[in-house]
C-alpha cells in the first residue's frame, strides 16, 4: 500500500531530520545524518586554535622582556636614588615618581596578562591619599599596592628573562630541527662533523641524521604549545600574586557601599526635610487661606452675596497658586515628563524654566531609555545646578552637556558666573554629591574665584536592561 510520505515530528523546517529521542527522553544524534557543516572541520579548527594560542603566548613571552627591563631599571634606579637622598627631602618626590611609574607598568602587565589568559585577573585597589602637601606625599608612600607593584618589577625581571630565553630557544630549535632537511646541505659533512647520529652512534649517515633530527624537531614542535602555556601560567601567577589584592579591593568596595548607603539615607532625609519645609511655606499656607475663605463664604452667602462672590474669586486664585506650587515641587522630585518621555525632554523643560539663558546639548541614544535611577540622578544634578546658578552665580549664560561615554553618563554644567562654589559640608553641592554617591556616581567642581564654574557628574549605568 502506497501513500504520501509524512515528515517525522523531529524533522526541522529545512527538511533535515533532528535528533531522535532516546532512553529517558534524551536526544540521541542520528549517526546517518551528520551535520554537514561540522564533518571534517573539527580537527582543523582545533589545530588552528592551538596555533593561534601558541602565537599569542609567544608574543606575550617575547614582549615581556623589554617591559621587564624598563620596569627593573626604573625600580632599582628610582628606589636607590630615592632612599639615598631622602635625608635631604629630594628622595621623597623621587620615590613617589618611582612608585607612580611602577603603577603604570603594572597596569600594562595586568592588561597583557588578561589578554593572553582570556579572562580578567582578580581586582586590585589603590588607597586614595588624603590631605595636602607633605602629609599627602607621606600617605602616598604608605600605599601598600604601589610597593607590591615595585616588588613585581624587581621579582618579575628574572622570571621574564627566563621565560624569554626558554620560549625563544625552544621555538628556534623546534623549527630548525623540523626544517633540518631544507638547510642541512649547507653544513660541512665529513669525518670531523657527522651530525647528531654520527656523534651518538659513531657512524656517519646523512639520511639517518636528517631523519632523527627532523623527528626530534617534530616532537619539540608538538610540545611547544604546552611549554609556552606553562611559561605563561608561571608569569601570570606572579602577576596574580603581586599585582592583585582582592581582599583589599573587597574591603574598599564594602566601605564604599556603606558610605553610599549612608549618603543615600542622608540625601533622602534632606530631601524630605526640604520638601516638608517647602510644602509648609507654600501650598500649606495657601490651603489654610483657602479654608478660611471658604468658611467666610459660607457665613456670607445669605446676608452679603457680593462679598461672598469676591471671596470665592480669591479662593479660586489661592487654589490655582497652590496647584502651581505643588506642580513645581513635583517637578523637583520626579516630573511626569521624565517618566513618560525620558531625560532629554525633561532637561529641555527644566532649562526653559531657568531664568538664566541655558544652552542644552544632550547626546543620548534616541531609541532607548537609560535606567530610571540614572535618569533621576542626572535630572537632579541639572535641576539643582540650574537652581544654584540662578540664585548664587550672577551668571548670564549656562551650558548643560549630557552625553553617554561607554558605560557611564557624563553631565557637565558650565556657567560664566562669579565662581567660588565648593563641596564643603553644609553647602548644597555637598548634598548633591551625597545624592550621586547613592548610585556610585562622582561629582567634581572646578570653580575658581571669578569663574567660570564647571560642575561635572560621572554616573555609571547601573541596573540597565542589558545586564
Amino acid at each position: 500500500m502506497t501513500g504520501t510520505a509524512v515528515p517525522s515530528p523531529d524533522a526541522s523546517a529545512d527538511g533535515v531530520a533532528g535528533p531522535s529521542p532516546g532512553r529517558g527522553g534524551r536526544a540521541v544524534p542520528d549517526p546517518v545524518r551528520a551535520d554537514p557543516v561540522r564533518v571534517g572541520t573539527g580537527r582543523p579548527a582545533q589545530r588552528r586554535g592551538v596555533v593561534a594560542r601558541a602565537g599569542r603566548d609567544l608574543r606575550y613571552l617575547i614582549g615581556g622582556l623589554p617591559l621587564g627591563v624598563v620596569a627593573f631599571v626604573v625600580a632599582i634606579a628610582g628606589f636607590a636614588a630615592g632612599v639615598s637622598t631622602i635625608v635631604v627631602w629630594i628622595g621623597l618626590p623621587i620615590l613617589l615618581f618611582t612608585l607612580r611609574a611602577a603603577r603604570g607598568l603594572a597596569t600594562v602587565e595586568r592588561r597583557s596578562t588578561e589578554a593572553v589568559l582570556g579572562r580578567p585577573l582578580p581586582p586590585h585597589h589603590y588607597r586614595e591619599p588624603t590631605g595636602r602637601g607633605l602629609r599627602r606625599m607621606l600617605r602616598s608612600l604608605a600605599e601598600p599596592q604601589s610597593w607590591r607593584d615595585l616588588l613585581h618589577a624587581v621579582v618579575g625581571f628574572p622570571l621574564r628573562l627566563t621565560c624569554f630565553i626558554v620560549a625563544v630557544v625552544w621555538t628556534a630549535v623546534a623549527l630548525g630541527s623540523t626544517l633540518y632537511v631544507t638547510w642541512q646541505w649547507a653544513l660541512p659533512y665529513d669525518a670531523e662533523f657527522s651530525g647528531l647520529y654520527g656523534v651518538v652512534a659513531g657512524q656517519a649517515s646523512r639520511l639517518i641524521d636528517v631523519a632523527i633530527t627532523t623527528a626530534g624537531g617534530i616532537v619539540l614542535l608538538l610540545l611547544l604549545p604546552v611549554v609556552l602555556r606553562v611559561l605563561v601560567i608561571a608569569r601570570a601567577a606572579v602577576a596574580r600574586g603581586l599585582l592583585t589584592n582582592q581582599s583589599a579591593a573587597l574591603r574598599a568596595r564594602t566601605t564604599q557601599l556603606a558610605a553610599s548607603r549612608r549618603a543615600a539615607v542622608a540625601a533622602e532625609a534632606q530631601t524630605l526635610r526640604r520638601l516638608e519645609r517647602d510644602i509648609h511655606d507654600g501650598p500649606q499656607q495657601r490651603l489654610v487661606r483657602l479654608t478660611m475663605d471658604l468658611e467666610a463664604v459660607t457665613r456670607r452667602l445669605d446676608d452679603d452675596p457680593d462679598r461672598a462672590r469676591s471671596l470665592v474669586a480669591e479662593a479660586l486664585e489661592q487654589s490655582r497658586e497652590a496647584l502651581t506650587e505643588l506642580r513645581a515641587l513635583s517637578r523637583g522630585i520626579a516630573p511626569p515628563i521624565l517618566a513618560d518621555r525620558g531625560l532629554g525632554p525633561a532637561l529641555a523643560a527644566a532649562a526653559a524654566r531657568c531664568p538664566v539663558e541655558v544652552s542644552l546639548d544632550v547626546d543620548l541614544p534616541a531609541d532607548g531609555r537609560l535606567p530610571g535611577e540614572v535618569e533621576n540622578a542626572a535630572y537632579f544634578v541639572v535641576t539643582e545646578s540650574l537652581t544654584n546658578v540662578a540664585k548664587h552665580s550672577a551668571a548670564s549664560h549656562c551650558a548643560v552637556t549630557v552625553r553617554l561615554d561607554g558605560e557611564r553618563v557624563l553631565v557637565q554644567v558650565l556657567d560664566d558666573g562669579v565662581g567660588g562654589a565648593h563641596l564643603g559640608k553644609g553647602h548644597g553641592l555637598a548634598g548633591l554629591a551625597d545624592r550621586l554617591s547613592a548610585v556610585d556616581g562622582m561629582l567634581d567642581v572646578d570653580s575658581p574665584p571669578g569663574g567660570p564654574t564647571v560642575l561635572t557628574a560621572d554616573i555609571p549605568l547601573v541596573g540597565d536592561e542589558g545586564e
